[in-house]
């Protein structure tokens, strides 16, 4: 797998700073501006079926189950050797979950999304329950795991040469999507932090890994819409997790708001972003020791 190289040489080390940060200033603008209309959470969504089988309290449970389990099992494959890479993951999802669950817990709070406890244990933490918290876990795991397999299965890079043209397509579209909506609370901080991030890797991270994040999330994206898919309604009679209307686009890939792929790829690419960073420093670290 390809690590990261960050070239300081690039620019100012406070002009990288300023960008890393201005999303999030952005953002906190946006979050103090906008007054989020309380106990407006919607239960009726577009359903593609109905499984009575997740008509349970452990409906979430069921799902990390079905995520986790199977690519675990698989973490031993001798080509892929995923677990070899549990010292640089593990860190890098504690460090992006915890930003997110912290996103996650106020969004919950002020009331821009929530849960429906006919399909949860009611075990809350922070005003989250487990299982929430569990995502964080669950899903960056299984995602890299996808990751790491076309890395080690499929070792091309056939995105490489259109880096560029998809790179600035995204962040030209997740910018006008957040300029346009930014009374909608969901949309305009997830599109203006994933555009403010993928625009500093670009500039100062060289494309060791990029355009084959490109292609896993391709990937990625076929299971992380079913799992989505059952959160938000669409397999059982009332969703998992519940949107307030006024604070996103109103735009689903079946019962799935558009913003979650968004939300999505910045999660897993700052979990890969950070693994990556993880797997350089032990290469350094052992190039010293062996120099």
């Amino acid at each position: 797998m390809s690590t990261i190289s960050i070239d300081k040489s690039t620019g100012p080390s406070w002009g990288r700073y300023l960008l890393l940060l201005l999303p999030y200033i952005m953002v906190a603008l946006q979050w103090g501006l906008d007054a989020v209309k309380p106990d407006n959470l919607v239960y009726e969504v577009p359903r593609l079926g109905l499984w009575p089988f997740l008509e349970t309290h452990w409906t979430y449970a069921y799902l990390h189950i079905f995520t986790l389990v199977p690519v675990f099992c698989l973490s031993f494959d001798r080509k892929v050797a995923f677990h070899r890479f549990w010292p640089a993951l593990l860190p890098a999802m504690a460090i992006v979950g915890g930003l997110f669950i912290i996103w996650d817990a106020y969004k919950t709070a002020v009331g821009v999304w929530g849960f429906n406890y006919e399909h949860l244990q009611g075990w809350n933490f922070l005003g989250l329950p487990w299982e929430e918290w569990l995502f964080f876990v669950t899903v960056p795991y299984a995602s890299i795991f996808i990751y790491a397999c076309l890395n080690a299965y499929f070792p091309g890079d056939p995105l490489r040469a259109y880096d560029k043209p998809i790179t600035f397509t995204l962040i030209g579209l997740w910018i006008l999507g957040a300029i346009f909506n930014l009374d909608r609370m969901y949309t305009a901080t997830t599109f203006l932090l994933a555009a403010g991030f993928l625009l500093y890797h670009y500039i100062y991270v060289p494309n060791t890994y990029r355009s084959r994040f490109y292609r896993s999330y391709a990937v990625i994206l076929i299971p992380f819409l079913l799992v989505n898919g059952v959160l938000t309604g669409g397999m059982t009679e009332n969703p998992v997790v519940v949107y307030n209307p006024e604070e996103f686009m109103g735009i689903r890939i079946g019962s799935v708001p558009i913003e979650d792929s968004v939300y999505g790829f910045l999660h897993l690419f700052g979990v890969c972003y950070w693994m990556e960073w993880f797997l350089e420093q032990k290469k350094v670290k052992q190039g010293e020791k062996n120099a």
